[in-house]
């Protein structure tokens, strides 16, 4: 009926996020199914990045795949690091789906399939048994293992670009009084950011790069952190703290909870300095740095959560990582020397022996009670590991040789509790290829008995099941600044009461340490004479900020800092 409807059915090749096409299996009543099946009716679907969504939405997934296969279209799933038992899951998905479009057309039941690496392409036809001796599925599992035997191979013979190391922490001795557990954590957290301030300087040293028209050795680096307030809180750290006086740092704060309109401009930044690294020194931003510094070492950091690990082709010289799990580990490793093929020949990125999470657990006298690599993560309570000590959890020898997709790709025989990699094989083995289950909650269910006649597996295992968002707009008005909602017509209604919320205005101190330093107003004023209108409108179609409920509805005092995003006040 409009347009958009239009351009998503006519288009001949549709790029969307897969929230719009999963509608053809996740719409619990109404039509909203009717577009995106009518779309893959005639149209094959590509997955990419696959592994990049949680456990549950694995299986919203797999019911995407099944009725892909069932409408008679090819699937190709695409990322680095698919584990054995998603690409044997969803190949059984795909399978069962493609078996109920034999039956209506009276065609072959063979699957055609290909595995395609940057090393090459193997092809394979598999049709169900004739003798029963060996299911489909096990045909296709033999197929893939040796696949990723051969890959594995290719991938040992290529140059190390990230060599890996763990940076060993001690934690503060705990008391057992409840009020000095939180103040063992808080006196653990500092210490933890003083450990990673400590690695930063390290990294720098190893991988630094000379200017020898500017007489300074200057690197660019990423620390990954697992949750955004630690994110904003490191950044306050560092840009307060002292450092030696040869050397000056530039901080850039980058995660999800930042307004749109800045964010963009932050990423556009970002896309367009961390390609090549000569060529990057001589940006405006980054030479205007070096020459207003006396400091013989400028060291960039970016300090980011997860946003970072998918769909970002940049290049630093380093990382520091917290760890939540090996393959955001292994994610975060590709955006190291990313342009890069020379071999490097110490370690570039740094795991943190421990994440916060796991701190917190220690303070509180809980030790491995509690899952601490999770959200983001594996482990649950279900699934849960034997310690939080990532020197037990990796392998530091093999780390050390090199860090790429071999232990995510193909899987030991080690006891999952013990060890990272193995634990997220047991998750999403558990997930797709558990072939017992039977129940609506789970992807067998679906596919080979009638619950998909009902809507209780999405009920039970809904695609995307985050808690609610609201959409607050950070509104310009006769020169001042305040948190709205829009109404039903458009308008807004101010929320800074309600949800104890205010626009910060002391995001400059210690400016001078800043990287890129954004500016909401201006950045109004440029987009209002853009696109020819107000900057009170601008800020209602560019100044949205979505936030979880659990995040604004508490009694904390909450503030916006055009530098670092939103945090709560007692985080600044």
């Amino acid at each position: 009926k409009d347009e958009k409807q239009k351009g998503f059915f006519y288009s001949p090749v549709l790029v969307c996020t897969i929230d719009l096409i999963i509608s053809a299996t996740e719409t619990k009543r109404g039509g909203r199914y009717i577009l995106p099946c009518l779309r893959l009716m005639s149209s094959d679907l590509v997955i990419d990045e696959i592994d990049d969504f949680n456990q549950e939405d694995l299986i919203a997934i797999g019911r995407l795949i099944f009725l892909t296969g069932m409408l008679g279209r090819k699937v190709i799933i695409s990322s680095a690091t698919i584990p054995p038992a998603l690409a044997e899951g969803y190949f059984n998905a795909y399978q069962k789906g493609w078996l109920l479009f034999c039956k209506t057309r009276f065609t072959s039941k063979t699957v055609g399939c290909a595995w395609v690496d940057e090393f090459g392409t193997q092809i394979k036809n598999i049709s169900p048994p004739i003798n029963g001796n060996v299911s489909t599925t096990e045909m296709y599992k033999i197929q893939h293992e040796q696949f990723i035997k051969k890959r594995v191979n290719k991938l040992k013979k290529l140059v190390p670009r990230r060599k890996g190391e763990i940076v060993r922490y001690e934690t503060q001795k705990s008391s057992s009084n409840s009020t000095k557990r939180e103040v063992d954590y808080d006196s653990n957290k500092e210490q933890y950011f003083e450990c990673i301030k400590n690695t930063i300087l390290t990294m720098h040293k190893r991988h630094k790069f000379r200017d020898e028209e500017l007489q300074k050795s200057i690197s660019i680096g990423l620390v990954r952190m697992a949750n955004i307030d630690p994110c904003i809180a490191l950044s306050q750290y560092l840009i307060q703290t002292d450092f030696p006086a040869s050397i000056d740092i530039k901080i850039m704060t980058y995660h999800s909870r930042q307004i749109m309109l800045l964010r963009s401009e932050q990423e556009k930044y970002l896309d367009s300095i961390l390609k090549k690294r000569e060529e990057s020194l001589k940006t405006p931003i980054i030479s205007e740095h070096l020459k207003s510094t006396q400091a013989e070492n400028v060291i960039f950091i970016a300090i980011s959560t997860p946003v970072e690990e998918v769909g970002r082709d940049h290049d630093f010289d380093w990382a520091v990582v917290e760890p939540s799990s090996l393959r955001s580990i292994i994610q975060l490793a590709g955006r190291v020397r990313r342009h890069r093929e020379n071999v490097v020949h110490s370690p570039n990125v740094a795991l943190m022996q421990y994440n916060l999470m796991a701190l917190k657990l220690m303070a509180l006298k809980k030790g491995v009670s509690q899952p601490a690599y999770c959200r983001p993560g594996y482990e649950s309570t279900e699934f849960k590991l034997e310690t939080h000590d990532l020197t037990k959890l990796l392998n530091e020898k093999e780390i050390a040789e090199r860090i790429d997709a071999v232990p995510r790709i193909q899987k030991k025989v080690i006891d999952w509790k013990q060890n990272l990699a193995n634990l997220e094989h047991e998750v999403i083995s558990n997930l797709l290829t558990n072939y017992d289950q039977k129940g609506p909650e789970s992807l067998q269910g679906y596919i080979e008995q009638y619950w998909w006649l009902t809507a209780l597996p999405q009920i039970l295992v809904p695609f995307r099941n985050q808690q609610p968002h609201v959409s607050l707009y950070l509104v310009y008005d006769d020169n001042s600044f305040y948190f709205a909602e829009k109404d039903k017509y458009g308008k807004p209604v101010e929320r800074d009461n309600i949800y104890k919320i205010k626009y910060g205005s002391n995001d400059d101190i210690l400016s001078e340490r800043l990287w890129l330093k954004r500016d909401y107003k201006k950045c109004l004023e440029t987009w209002a004479e853009k696109i020819n209108t107000g900057m009170k409108e601008v800020s209602l179609r560019y100044g949205e900020l979505s936030l979880p409920t659990s995040t604004l509805y508490n009694n904390r005092d909450k503030i916006y800092l055009n530098q670092f995003g939103l945090t709560y006040s007692d985080n600044v």
